[in-house]
């Protein structure tokens, strides 16, 4: 058998159809059918009903399939990991990380660790918090960076950051020395309050903004770099975490604006993890170690 005869398998069961699949991999339909043909023949059933110009798989091409992806997945990994080696990798990460949290100073910290760390390979998957759990569950990725915690008893959730959430807004180009200070009430009946780009503590905040400013015109904005984008252009407030903002607030793109009436409520960063293995509490003890 083949690998490139798995490839061009896999390839027409997602397309159904033999002349794109040889688009698809740039070689010819009759070659297409060739691989098709030595396929069959190699493991002894037959894969591909032809309807037309199309084809289905039979009952037999459903049940390999998995097969076939399972095998390219192993050979892949096979060809990864001889490549890391070859190139001076003896460890590798694979790290699950948050939108939210990506857009701190972790790219910071990363390059601390891996010129601490050159032996260690990293790979990043930037997944959305509610999606991370399950990520580390399946054992796609050895550690995941969230904003929520887990209840699981299959998993490890450590808390490794606790940041302060305020309140921010537009520049509005006035001297800070001699302009009044900003009103929390003028700015929140007076802008868009643009909510849930965190997915940890909204729901109770919404709730407590609503309370004290009833009038308060929300819009949901999943993402934060959005969010402070929109901010920036005027389009609206929000309630964000401090490590988020530190850049836009030292430039003097975004100011913080005191809020007195309404409880903050705080930001958390979590490790989560299935296994408790060296190399991976040694890399959550090097990132705690950095305020992020």
């Amino acid at each position: 058998m083949e690998f490139k005869w798995l490839y061009t398998f896999i390839t027409a069961a997602e397309t159904g159809n033999f002349r794109k699949t040889a688009e698809l991999l740039y070689i010819s339909q009759p070659s297409v059918t060739v691989h098709i043909k030595q396929l069959e023949n190699d493991i002894g059933v037959l894969l591909f009903h032809r309807e037309g110009k199309k084809v289905k798989l039979t009952e037999e091409g459903k049940r390999y399939l998995d097969h076939a992806k399972e095998l390219i997945a192993l050979y892949e990994n096979g060809l990864e990991d001889m490549a890391s080696f070859s190139q001076g990798f003896s460890s590798k990460l694979i790290l699950a990380i948050s939108p939210l949290i990506a857009d701190t100073i972790l790219p910071f910290v990363l390059k601390r660790y891996l010129n601490q760390h050159p032996e260690t390979e990293i790979e990043v998957k930037i997944i959305e918090s509610e999606q991370i759990e399950q990520a580390v569950l399946n054992e796609e990725v050895d550690i995941g960076l969230s904003c929520l915690p887990t209840a699981n008893p299959d998993l490890i959730c450590d808390l490794l950051y606790t940041d302060r959430v305020m309140f921010v807004c537009a520049h509005d180009g006035r001297d800070l020395e001699s302009a009044p200070p900003l009103d929390e009430k003028e700015i929140l009946e007076s802008q868009y309050l643009l909510t849930h780009n965190h997915p940890g503590y909204w729901g109770a905040l919404t709730k407590s903004i609503k309370t004290r400013y009833p009038g308060v015109r929300m819009m949901r904005v999943s993402q934060v770099h959005i969010t402070k984008r929109f901010i920036v252009e005027g389009l609206g407030v929000s309630f964000l975490p401090a490590s988020t903002v530190r850049r836009e607030l030292l430039e003097g793109r975004l100011l913080e604006v005191d809020c007195p009436s309404i409880p903050l409520p705080e930001a958390n960063t979590y490790a989560l993890r299935k296994y408790d293995h060296r190399k991976q509490r040694e890399f959550l003890s090097f990132v705690a170690g950095h305020r992020i």
